[in-house]
């Protein structure tokens, strides 16, 4: 299964180890990076935030080496800087008014258009490609795997706190998102033309200049053929992102399998699966979603290993069963953001919380 290569983009966050609080980075990290990562890390808007991306991996195994490989660098690099890495889609407290905005022309144009909404994206994702065959064959699969994101985003469920506050939510970084245009769901699309067209719209009247202004949970990507899912907080282990995108990639190796037997998986209206989306942020894994077929709400662990077995015929031929597995111990010990709830109900204290996120965030890697 070749055409199902995998690239992987986490989001970090840079942490003062004295005061655990975000931290400018004020580039160093990233231009010290370059030289051993190239373009394999860059800044992003806030100052706080460093992302990496792996090279393209033609399997889980490649994936994991990359995956590790760059936490471990980055960390090594942040520790000659005097700070700490840290994985989670939102920082338990510190304020997004005070954090630093990255002097780049492109943010500058984004904070004049959306300000505010802009200035407060403080928060911190994980983005997977998995490569497909051709556009069109790539906009059959995302109309059928949108049904499966919100199974996908409970087990990545990784920011409960904002702002120094507890939101009651297992990923509040969606809500902090949602304030953007053209986030979400994706609508269903007939063909790859009549998706093109909608972005030849938007651009032809001023809305976004280019593709990848487009930021829903799962999209064609503009210039590349992959599908990536932008769904998921940024996990806080790399066995958690690990496992996320060995499911990613099976589902997209299954539902392709199915289109060429002539198989159709049953597409279901954008407007239902954002009822389940909005109970995978608010419960995660502990909540139940909706079963559409059977109409009737089922416990989201069911759900998620009945997508298990869904997936079960094609991860043997992509080497990924011990990852798809590693679900198990997901619904198990919980997600990153069960995690941090225990933490805080133990110590009710926020410094500590951020203590465990770099904790954890180091597991496996040195």
């Amino acid at each position: 299964m070749r055409e199902f290569t995998l690239g992987i983009e986490e989001e970090f966050q840079t942490i003062d180890p004295v005061t655990r609080e975000l931290r400018s980075h004020m580039s160093k990290l990233v231009d010290g990076g370059q030289i051993v990562l190239q373009e394999r890390v860059k800044a992003e808007m806030h100052q706080a935030v460093v992302e990496v991306g792996t090279n393209i991996c033609h399997n889980i195994h490649e994936a994991r080496q990359e995956v590790t490989f760059l936490r471990r660098e980055i960390m090594e690099m942040a520790d000659k800087q005097n700070l700490l890495i840290a994985s989670a889609g939102t920082h338990p407290f510190s304020d997004w008014q005070a954090q630093l905005i990255t002097p780049n022309e492109r943010y500058d144009r984004l904070i004049e258009e959306m300000r505010d909404v802009a200035r407060s994206n403080l928060i911190f994702g994980m983005h997977v490609h998995v490569g497909i065959a051709s556009r069109n064959e790539g906009i059959k699969i995302m109309n059928a795997v949108r049904y499966f994101l919100p199974h996908i985003y409970a087990l990545s469920t990784n920011s409960p706190f904002w702002c120094g506050r507890n939101t009651g939510f297992k990923s509040y970084r969606s809500k902090v998102f949602d304030k953007f245009p053209r986030t979400g769901i994706p609508d269903y699309f007939s063909s790859a033309a009549e998706y093109d067209e909608y972005i030849a719209l938007l651009v032809k009247t001023g809305c976004i200049d280019n593709g990848k202004k487009i930021w829903w949970d799962i999209r064609l990507h503009p210039f590349f053929d992959t599908i990536e899912f932008r769904i998921c907080d940024v996990p806080m282990r790399v066995d958690e992102t690990i496992c996320l995108a060995a499911i990613m990639q099976a589902l997209v190796a299954k539902i392709h399998k199915l289109q060429r037997q002539n198989l159709n998986f049953q597409p279901y209206r954008r407007v239902l699966i954002a009822e389940n989306k909005w109970r995978a942020a608010r419960y995660g894994i502990e909540g139940k979603l909706i079963d559409f077929g059977k109409q009737e709400e089922v416990p989201t662990h069911e759900l998620i290993m009945e997508l298990i077995d869904f997936v079960d015929d094609v991860v043997d031929e992509l080497g990924s069963r011990e990852e798809c597995q590693y679900v198990e111990q997901i619904l198990r010990n919980g997600t990153g953001a069960d995690r941090q709830l225990a933490v805080f109900n133990e110590t009710n204290d926020l410094k500590a919380v951020v203590d465990y996120i770099v904790q954890e965030t180091s597991f496996g890697v040195r």
